[in-house]
């Protein structure tokens, strides 16, 4: 059997252990693992095994992730969430559809702290379902709005999308996240109309306040949420600028959320305790898939396989538009059965090879794969978000959230078209960084 064919098994073997059910993590360790001792020996696989480990646990890029699962932890912890939730309720609540709207715009500021699309959206759902039912919302409305507005935590910095993606590319990390800004930014804003348009489309709908509030009891009101934004500017401006690295920004990051909620008396031990052991599950977790994962792409790479697809794929006489459009379609039909990191951490070996070649920027691509990703995390049978929903809210249907999630998916559609037309919607940021500093 030669190394192309003998890497199409391993794709093969992968697959198949993941309908089996065994974790990705442990899939690609033992595939790749048989892979290199068939194509060396036992003896040459042992040390890519051990290497792998030791660099993703003990290397100092590496730690980025679980400082901002650490900071993301504590700001759970300390009730931010809740906070943001009843000032931007404050805002909307004399619009339709009020409370949904609150509920996107508090996604997108906890996932400036978060960096987890699952945890934005279990903390939204038992903050916010609670009052969208009380004011008459349809179920499948108000839980759909809120597990497609966890799915901003993947996209809005600090993502641990783009911290997967940079690792498993080797692009900056930095340069990542500041891409994701302006996509963020976009991408709530089309969620914030599809839940408009669909409350102004439902009859019986309560608007609980007719007169809107002055500007300057709004202005106090956002008061109460100024550590937020304080944290949000000092990370993520500190890595623009150039002042911090991604590592030192989010130990700066989780350092300030810990002390914020000390002074505010909003942290005790053991909330900081329990915000350090989901820390710890999270980032074993996510690390070890990585490890995985650049075991198989070692592998991968001894076939030669991601080189010589990119090559006939470069020579094909098609527009790479029409190639690009093709991997956007494997996303989605990826995204019914796989979850986001792991579909990244099995796709990127092959795909990112041939999307350099074929001439994309990797940074927008990296946006574009954080989007699909994203879309990965709401789409049936196996949208995680969903079901992390569905975990908290009991009384809704997982296929009644499906149905509340399916109009969001148009939102993300829009922000790919777009990011397609209009590169330097998420070029243009990285390319400016550091001149403040210079």
């Amino acid at each position: 059997m030669g190394e192309v064919e003998l890497g199409i098994l391993a794709i093969v073997c992968v697959f198949l252990l993941l309908l089996m059910g065994v974790p990705i993590a442990f899939a690609f360790f033992g595939v790749g693992f048989l892979g290199l001792s068939l194509l060396s020996s036992v003896k040459a696989a042992i040390p890519v095994l051990s290497r792998a480990l030791y660099q993703v646990f003990s290397e100092y890029p590496y730690m980025v992730i679980p400082l901002f699962v650490l900071m993301g932890e504590l700001a759970s912890q300390a009730g931010m969430v809740k906070r943001l939730y009843e000032v931007f309720d404050r805002w909307f609540s004399h619009m339709p559809g009020g409370l949904a709207l609150a509920t996107i715009l508090t996604c997108a500021g906890f996932s400036a702290l978060s960096g987890s699309s699952v945890a934005t959206a279990a903390a939204m759902a038992t903050v916010a379902y609670p009052e969208m039912r009380r004011y008459g919302y349809d179920p499948k409305f108000a839980a759909g709005t809120i597990a497609a507005g966890g799915t901003l935590g993947f996209l809005i910095p600090p993502s641990l999308g783009f911290v997967i993606y940079g690792m498993l590319t080797e692009q900056s990390v930095g340069k990542l996240l500041i891409s994701g800004v302006v996509p963020g930014v976009l991408l709530t804003g089309c969620y914030f109309c599809v839940a408009l348009v669909w409350a102004l489309l439902s009859p019986g709908l309560r608007t609980r306040r007719r007169d809107q509030v002055e500007f300057m009891s709004l202005a106090k009101v956002f008061l109460r949420v100024w550590d937020t934004l304080l944290i949000f500017v000092l990370v993520i401006g500190g890595i623009y600028t150039g002042f911090f690295t991604p590592t030192e920004a989010a130990a700066v990051g989780a350092f300030m959320v810990l002390c914020l909620g000390l002074i505010r008396r909003k942290l005790s031990l053991v909330s900081i305790l329990e915000a350090f052991e989901r820390t710890l599950r999270i980032s074993v977790m996510v690390l070890t898939l990585v490890a995985g994962a650049n075991v198989f792409s070692y592998f991968l790479a001894l076939t030669s396989i991601p080189m010589k697809l990119s090559l006939y794929v470069s020579q094909l006489e098609v527009s790479p538009y029409v190639v690009f459009a093709v991997i956007v379609g494997v996303y989605m039909v990826l995204g019914c059965f796989l979850d986001a990191i792991s579909m990244m951490v099995l796709t990127l070996p092959v795909i990112f090879p041939l999307v350099m070649r074929l001439g994309f920027d990797p940074l927008w691509f990296g946006v574009i794969s954080v989007l699909m990703m994203e879309a990965g995390l709401i789409t049936p049978p196996v949208g995680l978000n969903v079901y992390t929903v569905a975990g908290v809210i009991k009384e809704v249907e997982v296929y009644e959230i499906f149905k509340g999630v399916s109009p969001f998916l148009s939102a993300i559609l829009v922000v790919v078209v777009l990011l397609v037309l209009f590169p330097e919607l998420a070029l243009y940021l990285p390319k400016t960084m550091f001149r403040l500093m210079q």
